[in-house]
């Protein structure tokens, strides 16, 4: 197999970019360090298509391993020929290679077997020749009657070479394929109730709809609801068409006498073997698809999640709401530093709702809080009635806002939290990360297993280590698109720096704490088995400010340096002019100049040479602060003041297949339904919204007692009577 060609075709990019990516992979360097600092090697293939790359080369590699050891189990065999070799050679999937290796493979034992053991093979090669000049099938039969082999009959005999003709046909790698196909372009699925229990799954206790056309969401919701119980599933096509597409390929015409027989024995390998197995299979790649669709909405999810712009520069306030145990407060600085924590009642059964303002009014004064973020757990709705008020009544100018506390209580109770703040109660550290996520959403949500921060849909029917897999992907390349605070990141946000890993960041933390904070990003090759390797990797990702090297607070990376200081001196800047307001934007002043040249002087591609022209402009720049920032409240708004057409503003919190869930402030998120999305066609949703993007909508309807809410981002609104699953 030519890997580089065959992958250079599926992701369009010419064979000299791919032969150096698959190098760069090979020699262990990071999908992050290829996609940022090889750019002229990739032909600036970004992190995402290198991370699938990577996985099809991976795949591709593991088929070759297979191919070898069916090609031995063949050779073992005797059964190998040129035509299957080339098969074999020809397969790019494990499906098309386990079609070929089908008939090949041990097997148990089967119908098929045991005639073989009953010496019937003769027979079954006998009448699957259809020979015309052979009479009395049945006379020749008889020859093999041999009960003490369990061969009593005629009869007997006949159906033993049936079932061996059968297996021969249901294990034909061309028949599955093309059955395989009709099932998948034209088959039906259809469900049926199996309770007359009312459930979520309502709507598929009778359901038909062509396989062709089922979207990846509803497909994880039938196949839950069979998994749960409330239904059985069905998939079916042209049997018959199928059947005589067999019999076109394998009948003779005119008929011979033993005809018959091979007529039989193909329906029994349709009916038996082949549709039953291949159904299997459909079935198999429809969920595989479909959960595969489910974790890239989930990883794209995530990927915005993590990009939300942090909240600089504000005190924050972190609320936990409880009722009986009472709303946990945490007050941390601008640094994220926690300065006070505490627990008051303004929730039921205490209801000290006078004792808890003056309490929480003092904290806000006594600290000079920005902003109070609001975990959206269990008395949130109370929580933030409670806040709004008492700000409203004590004039105090300070906005509020409600975060996603998924996954907070499983920080709290983590090793890393106890190790953060030992001397705290766990309900406490839910508080302090309620109030981190808001002022650095990527630095505390690293901490937390991605799958548990509640984006996404179906995730507990995935393949859990692909899920994770992927999610990882995303937080690696997001962490490393940002790049993190040498001196000030945690263990968890360093771990997923390209080339670091938990041990090495481990390491990284223990010099830190011992000598004081790092001076420059050359120091990194003082930590304990952080060697030049580690360092090529992650250096680059590493920020570290107060560094007398202003590179070593920008994504250029040390191999650069010399190229930098270079287009600084060609350009005529002094190093104290990086960054400065008083020189012109190195940026806006370079495209003047001849760009061909001044990379060719500084050693240096184009693709590298803009990348470090945009350090040098802005410094330390965040790419997040080009996002839209989280939107901020002052007011409390209920369900029951909703009323259709009205216009609201509100955050993306979620995106599926079918659409979106964005919270407009009543603690009840609504549901853009993709018709709803947009006046023009909408494949896909996440071709209009992403997680956390901020958007006006137009309330269509509001279902009070089942806490449904249909919003619109048309422009010109239509109830269109879509469920939520539809």
């Amino acid at each position: 197999m030519d890997l580089i060609k065959i992958l250079s075709k599926e992701f369009k990019t010419k064979e000299i970019y791919m032969k150096n990516i698959i190098d760069l992979i090979d020699e262990g360097n990071t999908i992050p360090f290829i996609a940022r600092y090889r750019k002229e090697m990739t032909g600036q293939m970004d992190d995402q298509a290198l991370a699938m790359l990577a996985k099809r080369l991976s795949y591709l590699r593991i088929l070759e391993e297979k191919k070898e050891q069916v090609i031995g189990v063949i050779n073992d065999t005797g059964a190998m020929t040129k035509e299957l070799m080339d098969s074999i050679n020809a397969s790019v999937t494990h499906q098309e290679l386990e079609d070929i290796y089908r008939p090949y493979k041990p097997k148990r034992r089967t119908r098929a077997t045991q005639a073989k053991e009953k010496g019937l093979d003769p027979l079954a090669v006998l009448i699957a020749a259809q020979d015309h000049n052979i009479t009395g099938i049945e006379k020749k039969a008889q020859e093999y009657i041999d009960p003490e082999k369990g061969v009593n009959n005629e009869e007997e005999a006949l159906q033993g070479a049936m079932d061996i003709i059968a297996e021969e046909i249901s294990d034909n790698a061309a028949f599955r394929k093309t059955i395989r196909e009709d099932h998948l372009r034209n088959g039906v699925l259809t469900t049926k109730a199996k309770t007359e229990e009312d459930s979520v799954y309502k709507l598929y206790y009778s359901y038909s709809e062509p396989v062709l056309q089922i979207p990846s969401h509803r497909i994880l919701a039938i196949f839950r609801a069979e998994k749960e119980g409330y239904i059985s599933i069905r998939i079916t096509a042209g049997d018959v068409k199928n059947t005589d597409f067999i019999k076109s390929k394998v009948l003779v015409d005119p008929p011979a006498p033993s005809t018959k027989y091979v007529e039989k024995a193909i329906d029994d390998a349709y009916f038996r073997l082949l549709q039953p197995s291949i159904v299997n299979e459909v079935r198999n790649e429809l969920f595989e698809k479909a959960a595969e669709k489910a974790v890239r909405v989930f990883a794209e999810n995530l990927r915005n999640l993590l990009l939300t712009p942090p909240l600089k520069n504000k005190r924050i306030l972190g609320l936990d709401p409880a009722y009986r145990t009472g709303c946990k407060i945490a007050v941390i600085d601008e640094n994220g530093k926690l300065l006070d924590t505490g627990v008051i009642y303004p929730t039921p059964p205490q209801n000290k709702v006078k004792e808890a303002e003056k309490k929480l009014i003092s904290c806000i004064g006594r600290y000079d809080i920005d902003v109070i973020a609001i975990g959206n757990g269990t008395a949130s709705r109370e929580s933030e009635i409670f806040v709004a008020d008492a700000i409203r009544k004590n004039g105090r100018n300070v906005k509020y806002t409600i975060v996603n506390e998924a996954g907070a209580s499983i920080y709290s109770a983590s090793k890393l939290a106890a190790e953060e703040f030992p001397d705290l109660d766990v309900s406490i550290r839910s508080a302090v990360s309620i109030a981190r996520r808001l002022q650095d959403p990527l630095a505390e949500l690293v901490k937390i297993d991605p799958a548990s921060i509640g984006i996404g849909q179906y995730q507990h029917d995935m393949d859990q280590k692909k899920l994770s897999e992927a999610l990882t992907v995303v937080v690696e390349a997001c962490v490393n698109n940002i790049g993190v605070d040498l001196n000030t990141a945690s263990t968890s946000l360093l771990s997923y720096i390209a080339g670091i890993g938990p041990a090495l960041a481990g390491n990284i933390i223990e010099y830190r704490d011992k000598h004081g904070g790092f001076k420059s990003r050359r120091e990194l090759l003082k930590v304990s088995k952080l060697g030049p390797k580690a360092f090529k990797q992650c250096a680059g990702f590493l920020r570290i400010p107060e560094s007398s090297n202003i590179l070593d607070n920008t994504a250029v990376h040390p191999e650069s340096y010399d190229a930098a200081a270079r287009i600084l001196q060609i350009l005529g800047y002094a190093g104290e002019d990086i960054g400065s307001k008083g020189r012109s934007n190195i940026e806006e002043e370079i495209v003047r100049w001849d760009i061909h040249r001044i990379a060719a002087e500084a050693g240096i591609g184009e693709p590298t040479l803009f990348d470090i022209v945009k350090e040098l402009s802005k410094p330390g720049r965040d790419p997040r602060d080009d996002l839209p920032m989280p939107r901020l409240l002052e007011g409390v708004m209920d369900i029951e003041d909703l009323k259709p057409g009205m216009e609201v503003e509100g955050t993306v919190r979620n995106v599926s297949g079918f659409g979106a869930f964005v919270d407009i402030g009543v603690h009840q998120d609504g549901l853009v339904h993709i018709s709803q999305m947009s006046n023009r066609y909408v494949r896909d949703p996440m071709d209009i919204v992403s997680v956390g993007d901020v958007v006006k909508v137009t309330v269509l309807d509001v279902d009070i007692s089942k806490k449904r809410i249909s919003l619109s981002m048309r422009k010109d609104p239509k109830k269109t009577g879509k469920s939520i699953d539809s």
